[in-house]
C-alpha cells in the first residue's frame, strides 16, 4: 500500500490522535501527581502534526489546560488551520495538491 492512499493517510490520522490524546494525559496525570510535566510547545506541536482532534479530545474530556492562555487559543488556531486544509482537500483536490507542491517546493 502506497503511503500516500487514503487509508494509509486515515490510518497515520488516527495514530497522531490516539498519540496526542495519550500524550495529553500523560501530561494531566504529571500535572495531579506534581511530577515532570510536558512542554506546551510539545503539546501544541504535536495537535499542529495532525493530532489536533485528538488534543482537542483530550482537553475536554481529561478538563486539561481549558483556561490556560495563550495554549487554548493556539490551540484553536490548529484546529482551525486543519479544518480549513481538510475542506480543501475534500472540495478542491487538485488545486490542494499543487498548493501543497508549491510549499514543499519552497522549503
Amino acid at each position: 500500500m502506497e503511503p500516500s492512499t487514503p487509508l494509509a493517510l486515515f490510518i497515520l490520522y488516527l495514530l497522531l490522535n490516539v498519540l496526542a490524546f495519550c500524550v495529553y494525559w500523560w501530561d494531566k496525570q504529571a500535572a495531579l501527581d506534581g511530577t515532570w510535566r510536558i512542554s506546551e510547545r510539545t503539546l501544541l506541536g504535536i495537535a499542529f502534526v495532525g493530532g489536533s482532534l485528538g488534543a482537542v479530545t483530550a482537553q475536554q474530556m481529561l478538563r486539561h489546560k481549558t483556561r490556560k492562555e495563550p495554549f487554548r487559543t493556539l490551540l484553536m488556531i490548529i484546529v482551525t488551520l486543519h479544518t480549513l486544509g481538510a475542506a480543501s482537500w475534500l472540495l478542491a483536490p487538485d488545486l490542494t495538491r499543487r498548493v501543497v507542491a508549491v510549499i514543499a517546493g519552497a522549503i
